[in-house]
């Protein structure tokens, strides 16, 4: 296995009181034990005042049997969701030219789409439209990896109608990026692509950020795997032109990073276009989310496609950003974004597989029920923790205190005694099952 490499610019802690002690040989000792069991991908940056104070990378970038790329810093992976949070910039940057407003109808662009006249910009926004996702009951899985027009996209939009009544409650809706995306090409007279490049990237020289492209792989840019069966194995990759503003953007850690710094430094939209992204309702903001460490206010966004995962976090009062793509992982994504930012905040975190569990397992034994989950039997078999349930056993290995791994499947189980709770984690999914 390829040493994990890793930068800390630990001079700038001497010359400037103001930069993070961030605790980079635990965040090292973390990242290798990940990297040394093959749970994790990817690359990471954590800056401070637009300057760079960690880095870190793990793995491989893509795969062959004749060859393994390392992942590198400047690797190039698809960020999902995190597009979103350039279309919000793009948004609000006309917004200030007043050739949008938030108060302005969906009608003005695409009057068939329902409840047009009452939808507007600050509803697609903040996840309020009530428009069904055009990714969710539409045969999604069958034509994702193919072309589909604007008038195509549109056309599933209008037919699946609306989930409920614009402004009456938020939810996640990958449709109304989508839609901020198309209205932003027709109020320019410019494609995304181009949008993207006049009004941030060539702002910011980000020379790593752009819309993927329907060609295989460049050179640079990561592949996307799923962990099963004890190896890695290439996923189907979602044709680009689809998702758009609401998912088609390619990056790196540390483009990302200066974006993210820049957005919250007003080098891209106003103070007061600021404000108004960070203005959270019901937990949603325009384009970001709150992700708050204990009284620090903290904001970003995650994004997911196919097994490209990316996560981006600010902090104002510290002036911190984190940000941590990855092309695969085998580990709970929330425990990996947990004790990097724990280590940012000065704290202590635990190091996966160097410590053994509570000296009394038969504490851990009985029965977890969860609404509509089967319940999870839990026993103490040859001194070892076994979990069964519908027929299934499943005998687990330590990870750290109350903490346990089924090598096979990749469940984690992690036990919290005086809640007297099981938490059994995927990568991306966490159940709350407690004691019989």
């Amino acid at each position: 296995m390829r040493r994990i490499f890793f930068v800390s610019v630990w001079l700038l802690s001497l010359l400037s009181p103001c930069v993070a002690q961030v605790r980079t040989e635990q965040l090292k000792e973390f990242l290798q034990s990940l990297e040394t069991r093959e749970l994790a991908l990817g690359s990471l940056a954590i800056y401070q005042n637009n300057k760079q104070i960690f880095t870190g990378t793990l793995g491989f970038s893509s795969m062959s049997e004749n060859q393994k790329t390392p992942t590198a810093l400047n690797t190039r992976y698809r960020i999902g969701s995190v597009s979103k949070v350039f279309t919000a910039v793009m948004i609000f940057q006309l917004i200030e030219k007043n050739k949008l407003s938030l108060n302005q109808f969906l009608s003005d662009f695409y009057p068939d789409l329902p409840n047009a006249g009452k939808i507007t910009l600050a509803h697609l926004l903040n996840h309020q439209s009530g428009l069904h996702d055009y990714t969710n009951a539409t045969g999604f899985e069958e034509w994702m990896d193919k072309p589909k027009s604007h008038a195509e996209l549109i056309e599933i939009i209008r037919a699946k109608g609306m989930d409920f009544e614009p402004g009456s409650k938020n939810e996640y809706c990958n449709t109304n990026y989508l839609l901020l995306s198309y209205i932003l090409e027709k109020v320019t007279g410019l494609s995304y692509e181009k949008n993207l490049e006049s009004r941030i990237t060539s702002k910011l020289k980000l020379k790593d950020t752009y819309i993927a492209s329907p060609s295989e792989a460049k050179p640079g840019e990561s592949i996307s795997y799923k962990y099963s069966n004890g190896s890695w194995s290439a996923v189907k990759q979602t044709y680009p032109g689809i998702h758009l503003g609401a998912g088609s953007i390619i990056s790196t850690v540390s483009d990302l990073s200066v974006f993210i710094q820049s957005l919250f430094t007003g080098k891209l939209v106003s103070k007061s276009s600021l404000t108004e992204m960070e203005t959270m309702v019901n937990e949603y903001g325009y384009g970001l989310f709150p992700y708050d460490y204990g009284t620090s206010k903290g904001y970003g966004h995650n994004g997911r496609i196919e097994e490209f995962y990316t996560a981006t976090r600010y902090y104002p009062e510290t002036k911190i950003s984190v940000v941590y793509c990855t092309n695969g992982i085998n580990f709970p994504r929330t425990d990996i974004l947990e004790s990097i930012i724990k280590s940012c905040f000065n704290e202590n975190i635990e190091i996966p597989f160097t410590s053994g569990s509570a000296a009394d397992l038969t504490s851990y034994a009985g029965t977890y029920e969860a609404t509509g989950m089967p319940p999870v039997v839990l026993s103490v078999q040859n001194s070892k923790p076994v979990a069964e349930t519908q027929g299934a056993r499943f005998e687990l290995e330590p990870v750290m205190i109350n903490y346990f791994v089924h090598p096979v499947t990749g469940y984690y189980f992690q036990f919290i005694p005086n809640e007297h709770a099981l938490l059994i984690k995927e990568t991306d999914n966490v159940y709350y099952l407690k004691k019989k």
